[in-house]
């Protein structure tokens, strides 16, 4: 197998470092060549189910037996409730720290008392961006920092420059993605974050847009309609509630 191309969704994974036992090391070794030139594999690690270990390759997982002989693509279902156990590991090592997030490269717009936060990656020529911008519209007492992730085209990166330099960012943001109304042209002193904003995507493996964070870490890709924002808003408030 010379090259392997994975359909899981690329992740940040923020979670605490453990040691590798002998076997699990003796298992990276074994697996890492047989799965194409440049692939590395990130960790090792036993599951409680039937004797699979988790491997991540590229934030993504996989599954090998003791021997690394077979390798596993796709999800771990319990039978006995369905649980989908892949989603769930994923939903873990897909934490990230909210407060980490460098929201000075956001645009920052507030609807209502603004209570609810959240931060999103969108790319100005994005449809589905446009049609999750338009579901905002509906969205109140909510905190939305865009960051401007342009990854579609060479043509998005002059129009998040120009929003970013615009007086009113959050307005010209709006303007463009609900309006097609595109902000005057920046000033040539004008020095936007858009190499910051691109680094940080990559690094927290943002593969489409728009992508979704919440105030607990989680996100979400793709864009998400009002319900599913607002059952998402209401599972985080119950969740806010028990911890107290």
């Amino acid at each position: 197998m010379k090259t392997l191309k994975f359909a899981l969704p690329l992740l940040l994974v923020a979670h605490c470092a453990f040691a590798e036992t002998t076997q699990e090391t003796a298992i990276k070794k074994l697996i890492e060549p047989k799965l194409g030139d440049g692939a590395v594999v990130e960790s090792v690690r036993k599951t409680p189910y039937s004797g699979l270990f988790e491997l991540r390759v590229g934030g993504e997982i996989l599954y090998t037996d003791a021997e690394a002989r077979y390798l596993f693509v796709g999800r771990v279902l319990d039978t006995k409730n369905f649980k989908d156990l892949t989603k769930a590991r994923v939903d873990e090592i897909n934490q990230v720290k909210f407060s980490d997030l460098p929201l000075e490269l956001a645009v920052k717009t507030v609807r209502g008392d603004g209570k609810r936060i959240i931060a999103v990656f969108e790319d100005p020529d994005c449809g589905y961006c446009k049609r999750f911008r338009q579901t905002l519209q509906t969205v109140d007492n909510v905190t939305v920092y865009t960051f401007m992730y342009n990854i579609l085209s060479e043509a998005s990166a002059p129009k998040s420059r120009n929003v970013w330099c615009a007086a009113d960012r959050s307005k010209a943001w709006d303007e463009w993605m609900l309006k097609g109304k595109e902000a005057p042209v920046a000033a040539a002193g004008c020095i936007a974050p858009n190499d910051k904003v691109l680094a940080l995507g990559q690094k927290l493996r943002v593969t489409g847009t728009p992508t979704i964070f919440f105030a607990d870490g989680s996100r979400i890709p793709g864009a998400v309609d009002n319900k599913g924002l607002e059952t998402k808003f209401s599972a985080l408030k119950d969740a806010a509630s028990a911890a107290r």
